[in-house]
């Protein structure tokens, strides 16, 4: 008998990069399901790749079954998969890392749960990812955005050159 499993898939998307951008997740439980979508007037797409699981992840109500997440982000799933996050949480300038405020929220939720991921090639027609990609796209071209307070306050703070 199989284990049950909650699969997440993500999706992230920004117009611009950067630009505005928005996320798409999709949770999957036996029959249940549920999407979860926003968008932001200014972020990467990195970020948006990265928001769609950690968001997903926290809309996890049951953290002892595990999730399987389904994500084109080599970005994320080589982080995690390869074990990059974890070497960069050890060193000292891991605040400097690109995205160190999401990666300590993702690294938070990640450590309570069981997780496991799967990368996808994006735009190859898996259902799921493309309806993701819609939900992303569709936030992010949405009016009245909030701001992605993280790159917005990293992006202020950072001289042009």
């Amino acid at each position: 008998m199989s284990t049950p499993t909650i699969h997440l898939y993500t999706d992230g998307s920004a117009r611009g990069n950067p630009g505005p951008g928005g996320y798409g997740a999709i949770l999957r439980y036996g029959p249940h399901e549920k999407e979860l979508t926003q968008g932001f007037r200014l972020t990467t797409n990195n970020r948006m790749e990265l928001l769609a699981v950690i968001v997903g992840l926290e809309a996890v109500t049951r953290p002892e079954i595990p999730v399987l997440v389904v994500s084109d982000s080599k970005y994320v799933v080589d982080a995690v998969v390869q074990r990059w996050v974890f070497n960069w949480e050890r060193k000292p300038d891991f605040a400097k890392k690109a995205n160190e405020d999401l990666w300590r929220r993702f690294l938070k939720v990640y450590r309570q749960r069981t997780v496991t991921f799967r990368w996808i090639k994006g735009h190859a027609g898996h259902a799921e990812n493309e309806r993701c990609d819609r939900l992303a796209v569709a936030s992010a071209l949405g009016r009245g955005l909030p701001a992605d307070d993280g790159y917005e306050r990293i992006a202020a703070a950072t001289p042009l050159l």
